[in-house]
C-alpha cells in the first residue's frame, strides 16, 4: 500500500471500530439491566437489543446512494451525529421504551456501506481486498474490547454510562472523519438508467456466491444477538457471577479467543486452507451453542464462550474480503450495500424474534433455532466447493 492508502485504511478502520464499539458494548448488558426497567419482558428486551438493526438494514442502500450524490464524508458525519443523538436519548431513558427509541435512532445512522465505499474510493483495485480485510479485523477487535469495556463501565455507572460513552465515541468518530481521513474523490453523478441500477441489485441477489455470504452474515448476527439474550443470565444463574463482575469473565475468554483465532488465520493465508478454516469457524459456533445449551457447570459455560468468540471473530473478519472476491466487476458498491443490509437484518431478527422465542417457547428453543441456521450455513458452504475463495473470473465482466 502507498502511504496515502495506509492512512486511509487505518483511519477508516479506526472510525469503524469506534462506531461498532459503541454498538457492541450494550450486547452483554441489555438482557440484565433492561430487565430492571418498568414493563420489561423478554420480547421487549429483545426488541431493544435488535431494533437498531432494522434502521441499519432499511437505510444502508439509500444512504449509500446519497453518498454517491453529495459525497461520502457528509453522509458519514450526519450518520455519526444521529448515532450520538440516539445514544443520548437511550442514556436518559427511564423506561425500556425510551431505550428502544434511542436504539432505533442509533440504527438510523446507517453508514456501514458508505464507509466501505469510501475504503474502495481511497484504495487501488489491487489493495482493496486487503483493505476490506483490515476493516473486518477492526470489527472483530472492537467486539472483543466491547465485551470487556461494556460490563466494566456499567459496573461503575450503569447502562446510562455506557450509552453516554457510545455518544462520545460517535463524536470522536466525527473528528476522525474531518481530521484524519484523506480527502475523497468528488462523487461521480450516476447517469445510469434506473433500470440498469436495479439490474445490478438483481444480479447481486442472483449471484450464488454472494447469496451464500449474505445468508452467512445474516445468520452470524442473528446468532450473536440471540447468544447475548441467553449468556448474561447464565453467567449469573449457573456461574454465580454478579453482573458487575462479568467483565472478569469476558476479559480472559476474549484474550484467549484471539489466541485461538491466530492459528486459523495463519492456516487460511499461509497454509492455503481458507475454506477449511471458514468451515471450522462455523463448526465452532455449532459446538459453542451445544455446550452453552447443555452446560452443567461454570467451566463448561466458559468453554462454550471461548469457542463462540473464536468462531465469531474469525468469521466476522473474513466475510467482507470474501464479498470483495465474489462480486462481479462494477457491482462492488451494490453488493456491499446488500451485504450490510443482510448483516443488520440478522441483528434485528436475532434480537426481536429471539426475545419473542425466549418469552413464549423458552431458551432452548432459541438455541435450537440458532443451531438450525448455523447448520444450514455450514451445509451451503460445504456444497459450494472452492467458491467464493477463488475469484469468479467467468463473471468478471458486466
Amino acid at each position: 500500500m502507498t502511504a496515502l492508502e495506509r492512512r486511509s485504511v487505518s483511519s477508516l478502520a479506526l472510525l469503524y471500530s469506534f462506531r461498532m464499539l459503541g454498538l457492541f458494548m450494550v450486547l452483554p448488558l441489555l438482557a440484565l439491566y433492561a430487565a430492571d426497567m418498568p414493563g420489561a419482558t423478554p420480547t421487549l428486551i429483545g426488541l431493544a437489543l435488535g431494533i437498531y438493526g432494522l434502521g441499519q438494514a432499511l437505510l444502508q442502500i439509500p444512504l449509500g446512494w446519497l453518498s454517491d450524490q453529495v459525497g461520502r464524508k457528509p453522509v458519514i458525519v450526519a450518520g455519526l451525529l444521529l448515532f450520538a443523538l440516539g445514544s443520548a436519548v437511550a442514556a436518559q431513558a427511564d423506561s425500556l421504551w425510551g431505550v428502544v427509541v434511542g436504539r432505533a435512532l442509533q440504527g438510523a445512522g446507517a453508514i456501514a456501506a458508505t464507509i466501505m465505499a469510501l475504503v474502495a474510493d481511497l484504495t487501488t483495485v489491487e489493495q482493496r481486498t486487503k483493505a476490506m480485510a483490515v476493516v473486518g479485523m477492526s470489527i472483530g477487535l472492537s467486539f472483543a474490547v466491547a465485551l470487556v469495556l461494556g460490563p466494566a463501565v456499567a459496573a461503575w455507572g450503569g447502562l446510562a454510562a455506557v450509552f453516554w460513552l457510545t455518544a462520545l465515541l460517535a463524536v470522536a468518530g466525527v473528528v476522525i472523519v474531518l481530521a484524519l481521513v484523506p480527502k475523497a474523490p468528488a462523487p461521480l453523478t450516476d447517469h445510469t438508467e434506473v433500470g440498469a441500477r436495479v439490474g445490478l441489485v438483481g444480479r447481486s441477489l442472483k449471484n450464488p456466491d454472494l447469496a451464500r455470504l449474505n445468508f452467512g452474515v445474516f445468520t452470524l448476527h442473528f446468532i450473536l444477538m440471540a447468544f447475548f439474550l441467553i449468556v448474561p443470565g447464565l453467567l449469573e444463574q449457573l456461574a454465580g457471577v454478579d453482573r458487575a463482575h462479568h467483565w472478569q469473565v469476558y476479559l480472559p475468554v476474549v484474550v484467549l479467543s484471539i489466541a485461538g483465532m491466530v492459528p486459523m488465520m495463519r492456516q487460511a493465508e499461509r497454509g492455503a486452507r481458507p475454506r477449511a478454516m471458514f468451515l471450522l469457524g462455523i463448526g465452532l459456533l455449532l459446538v459453542a451453542l451445544l455446550v452453552v445449551g447443555t452446560a452443567p457447570l461454570a467451566l463448561a459455560l466458559y468453554l462454550g464462550l471461548w469457542l463462540f468468540f473464536v468462531g465469531f471473530n474469525y468469521l466476522e473478519a473474513t466475510l467482507p474480503s470474501l464479498v470483495s472476491k465474489a462480486v462481479f466487476a462494477g457491482g462492488k458498491g451494490t453488493a456491499l450495500g446488500i451485504y450490510s443490509t443482510c448483516q443488520f437484518l440478522g441483528a434485528f431478527a436475532g434480537g426481536a424474534a429471539g426475545g419473542w422465542v425466549v418469552q413464549h417457547l423458552g431458551r432452548n428453543s432459541l438455541l435450537g433455532l440458532c443451531l438450525a441456521l448455523a447448520s444450514c450455513w455450514w451445509l451451503l458452504i460445504q456444497a459450494a466447493g472452492s467458491r467464493p475463495w477463488i475469484a469468479a473470473e467467468h463473471s468478471s465482466g458486466v
